[in-house]
C-alpha cells in the first residue's frame, strides 16, 4: 500500500465516526455480507457512511493491508476496526454493538 493510500484511508476513517468499506452503497448494497452490515446499521438507527471499495481498487486492496482483514465488508467505529458481517452479527446479538456505537456518537 502506497503512502497515499494509507493517508486517505487514515482520513475516511477519522473523520467518520461510523464507517463501512463495503461492495455498493447503503441504499445498494452489492453483496450479501454488505447488505447485513447496513441492516443491522440500519436498525440501529445511527448515522454512517460508506465507502464502496468497488469504485476505487487501490482501496478495495488497501484497506485489507490497513486492517489486516482479508474481506469486505470491514467496519471502523470511532476509528477502531471493528470486524466485518459476522462479527457485527455476534456483536448485534449479544447487545454489544449499540453500546459501542452510542458511546463513539457521544464522544
Amino acid at each position: 500500500m502506497t503512502p497515499e493510500i494509507k493517508e486517505k484511508i487514515d482520513n475516511l476513517v477519522n473523520q467518520n465516526k461510523i464507517l463501512v468499506f463495503m461492495k455498493g452503497t447503503k441504499l445498494m448494497p452489492q453483496c450479501g455480507f454488505s447488505n447485513n452490515v447496513v441492516q443491522i446499521l440500519n436498525t440501529l438507527g445511527v448515522p454512517f457512511e460508506t465507502i464502496n471499495v468497488l469504485d476505487d481498487y487501490e482501496i478495495r486492496q488497501g484497506i485489507k493491508e490497513y486492517s489486516n482483514w482479508p474481506t469486505i465488508p470491514q467496519v471502523y467505529v470511532d476509528g477502531q476496526f471493528v470486524g466485518g458481517s459476522d462479527i457485527l452479527i455476534e456483536l448485534y446479538q449479544k447487545g454489544e454493538l449499540q453500546q459501542m456505537v452510542e458511546v463513539a456518537l457521544a464522544s
